[in-house]
């Protein structure tokens, strides 16, 4: 299946099919359309640089980023981004993805929530923090075409999404208290998503 928004194109595999599957099964339709938006900021961002990616472990990444919060896959010990990171690798076990492919998948969700990783040493982790930050708090939106944003939000609503996600990190945050999430609740992180200029598109 060939997905084209504004010509940023993804082709799905198999595995991409599946993730994106199980990803629309347990996410509500807000956060499924948060991962999908996260991918392709992600990708956009890498084609307007000329930039080569592993597209199935990106895309795979991004589907699975979030589903640790949900009540199926939370947990109540780890940071959702760690327990992501568990669920990437036994997903990717079972498509037969080698040791070392799965510790990828699960090194891009864990890294999405830490400082920002440097293209030229990890350009797919890198791609699914430029992804995620865009579409969440709007950080480093005015890279993107106006038309891009504008077709990937029609693409896929925004479906009142800061205010969901803010509430789903406010509750990492009251149990989790030194988790990453808990950090960017303290900060000006929650003022700053629900002011994304996405959720007025």
């Amino acid at each position: 299946m060939l997905i084209d928004v504004a010509g940023v194109e993804v082709r799905l595999g198999r595995a991409m099919e599946l993730a994106q599957s199980v990803c629309e099964e347990y996410a509500d339709d807000a956060l499924y359309h948060h991962s999908m938006r996260s991918y392709f900021f992600g990708a956009a961002w890498a084609q307007a640089r000329g930039l080569e990616f592993d597209q199935e472990l990106l895309f795979v990444s991004a589907m699975l980023h979030d589903l640790a919060l949900t009540p199926p896959f939370d947990s109540h010990t780890l940071p959702f981004e760690e327990a992501g990171g568990h669920l990437a690798r036994v997903f990717t076990a079972g498509l037969g993805w080698s040791r070392e492919r799965r510790d990828r998948a699960a090194e891009l969700i864990v890294l999405h929530m830490r400082d920002d990783v440097a293209p030229e040493r990890d350009l797919e982790s890198r791609l699914l923090q430029v992804g995620t930050s865009a579409d969440v708090s709007g950080a480093g939106l005015d890279a993107f075409d106006p038309s891009f944003v504008e077709a990937l939000v029609a693409a896929y609503h925004r479906l009142g999404f800061a205010a969901s996600f803010v509430g789903l990190f406010r509750d990492q945050a009251e149990r989790k208290p030194d988790c990453a999430a808990a950090k960017l609740v303290a900060g000006k992180w929650p003022d700053s998503t629900m002011a994304n200029p996405m959720e007025r598109v």
